[in-house]
């Protein structure tokens, strides 16, 4: 279910992402977020509800997913009070890693994590942040290597969902909150 937000704030926040036909191949219409982000002010509203479904929820990092959910992680991380855990792709972390490889919508990829980013104990109550939730792929593979590392995983929060792509399902049982549902 999408995030509450006001009707006014979601009517700003869609007409600021623009589509991008066949990009990043034929077939795919691509989610643009760069406009809103352009806007200091579209930027704030758009971090504010991604971030607000999760306050009471002991969140003690945010997971950011390369590329763009390092733009949304850190500052959201900030909002909550909590530290910034970045998960990438391969051969971009220079400790020891865990891997995981899982499909997209246009293909197929591969994400690490530091071993030991989860550690000492307690293990880390997390959020998972990116800008898109497509078909779930992304998300549920970082959530399996948060979890294999120690950590909890107390959600997803994506800006972006493409419902008619059913992400959704690949992360069932999971609490997954957007702001702008297409």
């Amino acid at each position: 279910m999408a995030t509450t937000v006001s009707r006014d704030v979601v009517a700003e926040l869609r007409a600021a992402v623009r589509d991008i036909p066949d990009f990043p191949t034929p077939g795919i219409l691509f989610k643009d977020v760069t406009p809103l982000l352009a806007s200091a002010e579209l930027f704030r509203l758009a971090l504010d509800a991604m971030a607000a479904p999760f306050r009471e929820s002991g969140v003690t990092h945010v997971v950011a997913i390369e590329a763009r959910g390092f733009i949304f992680g850190a500052p959201i991380a900030e909002r909550l009070n909590a530290g910034v855990l970045p998960v990438r792709k391969p051969g971009k972390l220079p400790a020891a890693t865990e891997r995981i490889e899982y499909a997209l919508e246009y293909g197929s990829g591969s994400l690490e994590i530091h071993r030991d980013a989860c550690e000492p104990t307690p293990p880390p109550r997390v959020l998972v942040v990116d800008d898109v939730l497509a078909t779930g792929g992304t998300a549920a593979a970082t959530c399996q290597l948060v979890e294999r590392v120690g950590g909890i995983v107390v959600g997803v929060s994506c800006l972006i969902e493409l419902g008619f792509l059913h992400g959704r399902g690949a992360l069932a049982g999971r609490r997954v909150e957007t702001v702008l549902a297409y």
